[in-house]
C-alpha cells in the first residue's frame, strides 16, 4: 500500500522541481508528474514525487484527519 500526503507548493524551482509545505516543513519534490502545478497548489506527495494535483478542500480533510491521529506522523505536528 502506498501512502501520498497532501502538500502545499510554495515554490517553483529549475529543472520541474518545487518546494512544499508538508505539515509545517518543506521539502523539495519533483513535479515531473504534474508539470501543471503552480505555487499554492495542492499535490500528492509519495516518495520525493508530486503524483496528482488536489482540491485545497480535499487536501485540508486530509491534513485535519493526519492530525487526528497524530502515530501516522510523527510526534511533533505542528497544528
Amino acid at each position: 500500500m502506498c501512502l501520498a500526503i497532501p502538500a502545499k507548493v510554495i515554490e517553483l524551482k529549475d529543472d520541474r522541481l518545487a518546494t512544499v509545505d508538508i505539515l509545517g516543513v518543506t521539502r523539495d519534490i519533483s513535479l515531473d508528474l504534474t508539470p501543471q502545478a503552480a505555487v499554492g497548489d495542492f499535490v500528492l506527495v509519495h516518495a520525493g514525487f508530486s503524483i496528482e494535483v488536489v482540491d485545497p478542500d480535499f487536501a485540508q480533510e486530509t491534513i485535519d484527519l493526519i492530525r487526528e491521529f497524530p502515530d501516522l506522523a510523527g510526534d511533533e505536528i505542528p497544528a
